[in-house]
C-alpha cells in the first residue's frame, strides 16, 4: 500500500472531524488545510440564519465553498500530503438546501476532483447524537438533519465509488486506534514518540518519588524508561 498524498475526513456537521484532523496533523506532521467555509462566508457578508432562507445565496455560498476547496487541496498537494476535513462534504448541504447540485454534477470538474479524492485515504466519520453541536459558522442542525446529511455523503462516496474507511466510535481514543492502524497498514507512522507525556518527568522528580516509598519506585523503575530523563 502506497503511503496516502491526500487523507481526508468526511461527514455531516458536528462528527468530530477537524478534531480528528487536528490530531493526525500533530502526530503525524501532516499539514491540514484551513478551512475555507469562513472566510466565504466573511467575504459575501452574510450570516449563517441567511443561508437558510435565500437559496441563490446559498448556491453561490456552496459553489464557492466547493471550487475553493478544490482549489486549496490543488496547491497543497504541490506540496506534499494534506489532511483535509471538508473535500466535498458541502456539496450534501447544497443538495440539501440550495438548487445547484444538478449543475454542479454536470460540470467535468467534479469528476476531475472525486478521482482525486479516490486516490487518497477516505475516513468516514459517521455522526453520534452525543456529539451534535453547533460552532455558529456552518449550520445549526438537528439530529434528524445531521442524519441526512450522512446520508448524502455516503450516497456521494458509493455513487463516485471512493474507498472508505468508516469510523463508527464515538470515543475518541477508539477513533484514533483505527485511523492510527489504518496509516500504518500505509506506511505511515507517527511523528511525535508516544513517551512525549512522561518525557516532562525530571530526574529529580523520579529520585523524588522513589525516596517516598518502594511502592512509588517499582512502577518508576518498570514504567518510565532512562530515555525519558534525557
Amino acid at each position: 500500500m502506497e503511503q496516502p498524498a491526500r487523507i481526508y475526513l468526511v461527514g455531516a456537521h458536528s462528527t468530530g472531524k477537524t478534531t480528528l484532523a487536528r490530531w493526525i496533523r500533530d502526530n503525524y506532521g501532516i499539514p491540514m488545510i484551513s478551512e475555507v467555509a469562513r472566510s466565504v462566508l466573511a467575504e459575501m457578508e452574510a450570516q449563517v440564519d441567511s443561508l437558510r432562507a435565500d437559496v441563490d445565496l446559498v448556491n453561490r455560498y456552496q459553489a464557492e465553498v466547493f471550487l475553493r476547496q478544490a482549489r486549496s487541496e490543488a496547491e497543497a498537494e504541490q506540496r506534499g500530503a494534506f489532511v483535509s476535513d471538508r473535500a466535498f462534504c458541502n456539496l450534501a448541504y447544497a443538495a440539501q438546501h440550495g438548487t445547484l447540485l444538478a449543475e454542479v454534477a454536470r460540470d467535468p470538474r467534479l469528476a476531475a476532483y472525486m478521482q482525486g479524492v479516490k486516490q487518497g485515504l477516505v475516513f468516514f466519520v459517521r455522526p453520534h447524537r452525543a456529539l451534535l453541536a453547533s460552532d455558529g459558522v456552518r449550520e445549526r442542525l438537528d439530529w434528524e438533519e445531521v442524519l441526512r446529511i450522512d446520508g448524502m455523503v455516503k450516497f456521494m462516496l458509493e455513487f463516485f465509488g471512493v474507498p472508505y474507511v468508516p469510523v463508527a466510535s464515538l470515543a475518541m481514543q477508539e477513533r484514533q486506534r483505527c485511523i492510527e492502524r489504518v496509516l500504518s497498514l500505509g506506511g505511515l507512522e507517527k511523528a511525535t514518540p508516544d513517551t512525549r507525556y512522561l518525557s516532562g518527568l525530571t530526574r529529580e522528580a523520579a529520585q523524588s518519588l522513589e525516596q517516598s516509598g518502594p511502592e512509588h519506585s517499582h512502577v518508576i523503575s518498570k514504567r518510565v524508561p532512562e530515555s525519558a530523563f534525557r
